[in-house]
């Protein structure tokens, strides 16, 4: 339903016409204006019914205007005031923007959930990568302390095979610190004496040699 509010007038030189012709001015306004609803309405959705009560109301004024002409009335302005869906169509439509609205609230909680993933996978890939940056550059001050603590005064230099034993023999020890730290480990027995440290060094670095030809050969 749709309510018109129409503004009219009898024009000064049409009296008699709009006295004689006409017994009832306001039914058959109410006619034209019901025929002009009935022929726009119908083909519209809910929404465009409400977005575009302008054009019914021009449709209605044209309406008006071509046919009261001829009974001696100037038809001055006719609004839509009022457009009143039946109470199922409101319930439907209550029920669609209220889907809608979850709808649309799924998806940015979604979208939020996503990026707060994207995120949180981006600082731990910066965290590991400040860490191993931290622990390059541990391994080289503890490189440097290490050959200038053993040749200092010495005028001697340790070769990279020699950097790399004591490297590794030091990582060695900082192993069997940590297993010793954590509380949560399993007994572990290692042949711990000088003669098995130099093994490990060796098993180590002959691996370290033996992997790099067979990269090269694939």
């Amino acid at each position: 339903n749709a309510q018109v509010a129409v503004q009219h007038r009898v024009r000064e030189k049409s009296v008699e016409l709009a006295l004689y012709q006409l017994s009832d001015v306001q039914g058959q306004i109410d006619s034209y204006v019901s025929d002009v609803v009935r022929s726009y309405v119908p083909v519209m959705t809910l929404d465009e019914a409400f977005e575009k009560k302008d054009d019914i109301s021009d449709a209605v004024q044209k309406k008006l205007t071509t046919e009261m002409e001829a009974y001696g009335l100037e038809i001055r302005k006719a609004l839509v005031t009022e457009v009143n869906p039946d109470a199922s169509v409101v319930a439907s439509m209550n029920e669609i923007n209220k889907q809608k609205r979850l709808r649309d609230a799924a998806l940015m909680a979604a979208e939020a959930e996503k990026i707060k993933a994207v995120k949180a996978a981006e600082a731990a890939a910066d965290a590991a990568q400040l860490q191993g940056e931290g622990i390059a550059r541990q391994r080289r001050a503890i490189i440097d302390g290490l050959r200038d603590s053993i040749t200092h005064g010495t005028g001697e230099t340790l070769s990279t095979s020699q950097i790399s034993e004591l490297l590794l023999i030091t990582q060695y020890f900082e192993t069997l610190r940590d297993v010793a730290a954590n509380n949560k480990s399993s007994t572990v027995f290692l042949n711990h004496s000088a003669g098995s440290v130099a093994d490990v060094a060796s098993q180590i670095r002959n691996g370290v040699l033996q992997a790099g030809p067979a990269q090269h050969s694939m």
